[in-house]
């Protein structure tokens, strides 16, 4: 799950509100974004930040704001990187510990940024303790009815094919069962910044894409926030079989491999799935 979702992100970095990059669209190559100063085969936040989830999840430490907070400053700290939104990123370069993240934050955004590092939580063994520890961690920064329902939603959407709960098809409605939104309402044209639209296409493109290469180009050919309806794609994707697994070697190999890259990455990936079907707290 984790190599394939930071392949999304790193991928999708480039295209990101860069309507006129989609003619590069091709899975050739991680493509230089033209106006952020994102290096190609780098990811972002996205994945920056479903690492802290995942950590906790592994290391089974009590699920609270603290926990994560602390979990999101230790991440950023030691491998300070672009693709935060700039606020964000200032708040992350001037606090110091989870306590003070707690204590500064404004948690009352509606966008994507909760729902795109849930897809780690898809590993608890119940839809219900998916929804409770998916609510906890999008309370801390978007406390918002569709904040948190987006992040509930790109969480069931991994535990889903996780735990094979029914065919691809049947998605949207699945989603519709557990939380509030048209999930099973196709998207179409521009993703925009709100949590909902992000996990909206990214629903929409795994429904109707047989493969993860065709799925990641899917995601990318909607225009707008691409990055981040990749790799809730991808997280999702990685994990059903009714998607052939066949992202091209050279966007493994050439994704960035230093100290938290794609080595990293890999390792934690199995200690994650490694809890499948444990009934961790």
């Amino acid at each position: 799950m984790l190599i394939e979702l930071a392949i999304g992100d790193a991928y999708g970095a480039g295209f990101e509100y860069a309507d006129e990059m989609s003619v590069y669209n091709d899975l050739s190559r991680y493509v230089t974004h033209p106006r952020h100063r994102l290096n190609p085969c780098s990811y972002t936040d996205d994945t920056q930040m479903s690492i802290a989830i995942a950590e906790v999840i592994v290391s089974q430490a009590p699920w609270t704001p603290q926990v994560l907070a602390d979990s999101f400053v230790t991440c950023f700290k030691r491998d300070r990187r672009e693709g935060y939104a700039g606020g964000f990123y200032d708040f992350l370069v001037n606090i110091q510990h989870g306590k003070e993240f707690l204590a500064k934050i404004r948690p009352d955004s509606d966008k994507s940024g909760a729902a795109m590092r849930a897809g780690p939580i898809g590993i608890y063994s119940t839809p219900e303790k998916v929804i409770e520890a998916a609510t906890i961690q999008a309370a801390i920064t978007h406390n918002t009815p569709d904040g948190i329902n987006a992040a509930i939603a790109a969480a069931l959407m991994s535990h889903y094919f996780i735990y094979r709960l029914g065919p691809k098809q049947n998605l949207g409605q699945f989603l519709e069962s557990y939380v509030s939104g048209e999930w099973s309402k196709a998207w179409e044209g521009k993703v925009k910044s709100k949590g909902w639209m992000s996990v909206r296409a990214a629903i929409t493109a795994l429904i109707r894409n047989d493969s993860i290469s065709e799925l990641l180009q899917d995601c990318i050919a909607f225009t707008g926030d691409v990055d981040t309806v990749a790799t809730i794609a991808l997280a999702a994707g990685s994990c059903s079989e009714e998607i052939r697994q066949d992202i091209p070697i050279h966007l493994v190999t050439s994704l960035e491999n230093g100290a938290y890259g794609r080595d990293y990455l890999i390792e934690l990936d199995k200690q994650l799935m490694s809890l499948i079907g444990n009934k961790i707290n």
